[in-house]
């Protein structure tokens, strides 16, 4: 008998006889010995999820017979695929994501009360039935680990789930049209939505009364704002969802309110600058790379079970070019690499000369620009938990996904170098050490990801230190946008042979 059952705790209990008559199915081992009674959850064509009075169990169907009226049909498993999470991408990402998987897997699909079904066109079964809910995280948590969902939309990770980068957003700060301010520095912003500004002239605006406008706190976007500004949002107008807000803040000319890029609506968005004045603007590529600070990773939550086949070759399709196209027609930022020649990106050698600190020499400059001349810079940029050496989450999606594209030859005729940054805290010396410390991390993280890569198709490894700052040192989210590792690329016949920094 092969049983496999993913709670160590109950492995000795799960093979007995005594649960009571009323659950609805009985898995026996093809010979005969020992049997687990429960009252099933899931059967995915390969395995049996079911509840029992010890936990839920999964059981491998090939060692097992199973009994009892909600016994499935063995030939045509009808997988349940049931997504709960944040509302308002979940509404705008799930249903198109799901046809869009429908038709790479050449399924017929039709969505019914909210529930999209996916049929085998030969046969006319029923193979799956995707659905979405709307649920706050707490409740779409207990969902998950009661065995009632298989994945979770999230604006955050939680230590004890899995996570799949699905796709990234930006929260912005908006103001009605006829607003005159264009801009607002994050220290500022901060304030306001702490609830410290009452008077637009506080914050360079004209003379009058600044209204805060924010959504429900148990809402996940503003939870992960929140969490940003290390207290609660102080708004006075409160609103269910991103639209209602955006649509209140587009009336009313003394709005102020932070909303995600993708559900800004009427409202229009004004310029977010750091302390020091430097412009932080949510292109694209500055959100795939996080060099925006309010960029927002959105994710894809898995317990720790064996999901159905349905679910996994779903998540699989989520890395797709098709996937990835869905999310950006919906107006979300999609995870495919993008890059820009260095020389386009004026504002950050500005921002070098600029911010360049007292231990920062020309020479070091020019080792800089030496390096970027010729070169590209791919939006896949590398930053680490807090405190920690451990990659986060969105770096480590990222290093995947660019083991993938290594593994099927990508940049082929190009050299990759990762160049890595520091803060310009403490002395010069150390910061750059620091900085090749992590680019080697980065390094190493992609050799594990990729163990078939040989060295010659390996990216260099360079340290820049506190050379190339993308925001202002004085405030701690200004320091963490410093601290990364960029991924560079330039043809091969430019290799850099740039000597190593003293």
């Amino acid at each position: 008998m092969r049983v496999v059952v993913y709670r160590a705790a109950v492995l000795a209990a799960c093979f007995c006889a005594g649960m009571a008559a009323a659950q609805d199915v009985t898995l026996t081992a093809r010979d005969g010995g020992l049997s687990l009674t429960g009252t099933l959850q899931g059967w995915d064509g390969e395995f049996y999820r079911i509840a029992t009075e010890y936990g839920p169990l999964t059981v491998d169907g090939q060692g097992v017979i199973c009994d009892g009226p909600g016994c499935p049909d063995l030939t045509a498993p009808r997988i349940p695929v049931r997504i709960v999470g944040e509302g308002d991408p979940g509404r705008s990402l799930i249903p198109p994501l799901v046809a869009a998987f429908a038709t790479s897997r050449g399924l017929d699909h039709s969505v019914t009360d909210g529930i999209s079904t996916l049929t085998d066109p030969a046969t006319g079964q029923i193979l799956a039935e995707f659905s979405f809910q709307p649920m706050g995280q707490e409740a779409a948590r207990a969902a998950l680990l009661s065995g009632g969902a298989e994945l979770i939309l999230s604006a955050s990770t939680e230590p004890d789930l899995g996570s799949r980068p699905l796709a990234l957003d930006a929260l912005v700060p908006v103001v009605a049209a006829d607003n005159p301010v264009a801009q607002v520095s994050s220290a500022d912003l901060a304030r306001a939505l702490s609830g410290e500004v009452a008077n637009w002239s506080e914050i360079g605006g004209p003379d009058m009364p600044l209204v805060l406008h924010g959504l429900l706190a148990t809402n996940g976007l503003q939870r992960a704002l929140s969490g940003r500004l290390g207290r609660e949002v102080a708004a006075t107008e409160v609103h269910p969802d991103f639209a209602t807000l955006a649509d209140a803040v587009a009336r009313d000319p003394w709005a102020l309110a932070v909303t995600a890029r993708a559900m800004a609506g009427k409202a229009r968005v004004i310029t977010l600058t750091d302390s020091c004045g430097f412009p932080l603007l949510p292109s694209t590529l500055a959100v795939k790379a996080e060099d925006y600070p309010l960029s927002l990773p959105i994710h894809l939550l898995t317990p720790r079970r064996r999901l159905p086949l349905m679910a996994r070759e779903f998540l699989e399709f989520l890395s797709l070019p098709q996937a990835q196209q869905v999310i950006a027609a919906q107006g979300y930022v999609d995870r495919d690499a993008e890059r820009q020649p260095m020389t386009a990106d004026g504002l950050r050698l500005i921002n070098a000369i600029q911010g360049a600190g007292e231990e920062t020499t020309l020479a070091d400059l020019k080792r800089l620009v030496d390096v970027m001349d010729g070169a590209d810079r791919l939006s896949f940029t590398f930053r680490f938990e807090d405190g920690s050496s451990t990659l986060d989450a969105h770096s480590r999606g990222n290093v995947e996904d660019l083991a993938r594209l290594l593994e099927s030859d990508g940049f082929l005729s190009e050299a990759m170098i990762l160049a890595g940054f520091s803060d310009g805290s403490g002395a010069a010396s150390a910061n750059l050490a620091l900085s090749q410390t992590r680019a080697e991390a980065v390094l190493a993280a992609l050799q594990t990801a990729a163990p078939g890569l040989p060295p010659d198709r390996l990216p260099q490894v360079m340290a820049f230190g506190e050379a190339l700052p993308m925001a202002c040192d004085e405030t701690g989210a200004g320091r963490r946008l410093n601290r990364r590792v960029e991924l560079w690329l330039r043809p091969d016949f430019l290799k850099s042979d740039v000597p190593p920094a003293d």
